[in-house]
């Protein structure tokens, strides 16, 4: 509540305090334009995802990737979620087309 109506005058003067040299105003207000980033780019070619077998030829090249010290075990673990994320959408993919072609019979059969 002390600081309702002020917000425009102190960010005023913490830009001037910037513009006159201020370090810590100058990174206070640097901070609010550029946000810190969290994390890194990882330059790392990921094999093609279409089948399972290049699911599994993906985690080989993950795995290699960390043994040589090319992108860290943290992001081998979030590159493996997108690979078991895929896995996940061919196996979905994979029943939707099975249960299409059950349905499909029973219905053939019926008539």
């Amino acid at each position: 509540m002390l600081l309702d109506g002020e917000a425009g005058q102190l960010t005023r003067r913490a830009i001037e305090m910037a513009m006159d040299g201020d370090t810590v105003a100058l990174r206070l207000c640097l901070e609010r334009i550029i946000p810190p980033r969290r994390e890194r780019l990882v330059r790392f070619k990921l094999p093609e995802l279409q089948s399972a077998a290049d699911a599994a030829r993906a985690m080989a090249s993950i795995t290699a990737a960390v043994a040589v010290g090319q992108i860290t075990p943290g992001e081998a673990a979030e590159l493996a979620k997108l690979v078991e994320v895929f896995v996940t959408a061919l196996e979905a993919n994979d029943f939707d087309q099975r249960l299409r072609v059950v349905e499909e019979r029973s219905s053939a059969q019926r008539s």
